[in-house]
């Protein structure tokens, strides 16, 4: 049976999106790095799990040996992080790590798995951020490399079709784990819900939904485009 394989799974979006798959009937497989998580959700949800780090120099090796004779039908990168710094204080590692995190494990894991997902007419979900078409304060590290996956999206979707989907999902803040430091002042936590036509933080079933969308069948004439999941917060004043 064909896989969806899910990169940071045991995060809020990438959780929320094994069960959505799962319910619909879907073979999923999670990756992550922590194998506790990763054996309580494959157990729940009985699913296979793997556990590496993307940040591996060997990670477009590890891959193509551990999904050689498995048939991939998607693959949806749900890591990431927040980095928020003036410019004036930053350096060039803070962009570089930034880069390690979000972009350059993409590249190592899609030309691993590009020719199993071209048999597979498979489906390709990465994420971006609203940041990127809105500016905000300190945003720059983040901004700058996420817009660097909105680049690589259209450009991928059009090397790879008609045979592969590849789809962009530009989010505002969600409630996760990595967005605690910010969120757990009450009144910052409230401010920023304020400023969504929406009036709430995002939840990672929000942002799985769509992506569970963009993965299968659902949204086989959609590729190149990158949606925003933001409350409405990048088009709405």
């Amino acid at each position: 049976m064909d896989k969806y394989l899910i990169f940071g799974a045991t995060g809020a979006i990438g959780s929320n999106l094994a069960e959505q798959l799962k319910k619909s009937n879907k073979n999923i497989h999670l990756i992550g790095r922590n194998r506790e998580k990763l054996e309580e959700m494959s157990s729940n949800l009985n699913c296979d799990y793997t556990a590496l780090n993307i940040l591996s120099e060997n990670i477009s090796e590890e891959l193509k040996e551990e999904f050689n004779n498995t048939n991939i039908s998607g693959i949806a990168y749900c890591i990431g992080s927040i980095d928020l710094k003036p410019l004036r204080i930053s350096k060039k590692e803070d962009f570089q790590r930034c880069l390690e995190i979000n972009f350059f494990p993409i590249i190592e894991a899609i030309r691993a798995l590009q020719d199993n997902l071209k048999r597979n007419k498979g489906s390709i979900v990465l994420f971006s951020t609203v940041a990127v078409q809105k500016g905000f304060v300190n945003h720059s590290i983040i901004a700058s490399v996420k817009g660097a996956i909105e680049g690589l999206t259209v450009s991928l979707a059009a090397e790879f079709a008609p045979n592969i989907k590849v789809n962009c999902i530009a989010p505002s803040l969600t409630n996760s784990k990595i967005a605690e430091p910010l969120l757990k002042n009450k009144i910052i936590a409230d401010g920023i819900a304020k400023a969504h036509p929406m009036k709430r933080i995002g939840e990672g079933k929000d942002i799985a939904s769509m992506a569970k969308f963009l993965l299968t069948e659902e949204s086989s004439w959609i590729t190149g485009q990158i949606i925003g999941v933001d409350g409405g917060r990048s088009r709405i004043a």
